[in-house]
């Protein structure tokens, strides 16, 4: 992952400066500030509107009680979409204003999302061996409180506590 990482490092700077002397040769050195500036409002605008939409959907879904995994996904390539936009140049702005897509950020979030279930099931299933986990442990613990109980001849402990913030 480091060496993927630094790779992104070296090789985005140099593609983005390579783009932007062609541009700027072809265009000029004004016309091509403007326009790195304009994606990078646009872009700044867009996210802003369309991260408040899902900030919305999330609530929505979190007070009906469901799980707003798309929502969070989609929270997130919002976020990359916003830094890919305000980092200058014309590269990342075309994989930032990319994402920025619905229909694209939706066949992302399904890959992402089937990734993550594939992970989880060469896991083992995490979430239902810790549920599980979870319920055993309850269980055993309440047979052994009202063992304990039993065994003391059900009496009640009394006692105060101070609270020590």
């Amino acid at each position: 992952m480091f060496r993927v990482l630094f790779l992104l490092f070296i090789a985005v700077p140099i593609i983005e400066i390579m783009v932007l002397m062609q541009v700027g040769a072809f265009l000029g050195a004004w016309p091509t500030i403007a326009i790195v500036i304009l994606t990078a409002w646009f872009g700044a605008k867009k996210v802003r509107q369309q991260g408040l939409a899902t900030l919305s959907s999330v609530q929505t879904k979190m007070a009906q009680g469901q799980m707003p995994s798309d929502e969070i996904v989609a929270g997130v390539l919002l976020l990359v979409s916003g830094v890919l936009l305000l980092t200058p140049g014309f590269v990342t702005d075309f994989f930032g204003l990319a994402l920025l897509l619905p229909q694209f950020r939706r066949a992302l979030i399904k890959a992402v999302q089937q990734k993550i279930v594939v992970s989880q099931v060469a896991q083992g299933g995490f979430r239902e061996q810790s549920q599980q986990f979870s319920q055993t442990h309850e269980q055993s613990f309440r047979q052994e409180f009202v063992e304990k109980s039993k065994e003391q001849g059900g009496h009640t402990l009394e006692g105060d506590f101070e609270r020590k913030d």
